[in-house]
């Protein structure tokens, strides 16, 4: 079984900052493209960062300067480093790898269970 779990949420100031992290484990070959996404309360859950396994990133508009998403192949991680953090932010943050392989050859796409973070002063 493989699982991404997500860690690193909570509860920051307006300008403040925050680390998210998601761990994959289980029987995995090879983790190629790794993604943050978010959801607002009442609103569809959206891209923030993509990272590929060579380190290519790619970010939405809303989070570019501000965010950054890196990842330790080694650790099998991917974090989301988070500053200047908006109101706005506010979201549930969901780790997602769209093409997991696995020791058994077959391919998986898997979320994490999502991480709240909150931004209110």
């Amino acid at each position: 079984q493989v699982q991404l779990l997500e860690s690193g949420g909570g509860l920051v100031q307006p300008g403040g900052s925050l680390r998210l992290s998601c761990a994959a484990s289980g029987s995995i070959l090879r983790i190629n493209v790794m993604n943050w996404y978010r959801q607002a309360p009442g609103k569809e859950r959206d891209l923030v960062a993509t990272i590929t396994s060579g380190g290519s990133t790619n970010y939405a508009d809303s989070v570019k300067g501000r965010f950054t998403i890196s990842r330790d192949n080694i650790k099998r991680t991917v974090y989301l480093q988070m500053n200047s953090l908006k109101p706005e932010d506010t979201a549930v943050y969901y780790c997602n790898a769209p093409g997991i392989t696995t020791l058994s050859k077959t391919t998986l796409e898997v979320w994490g269970q999502g991480t709240l973070v909150t931004v209110s002063s």
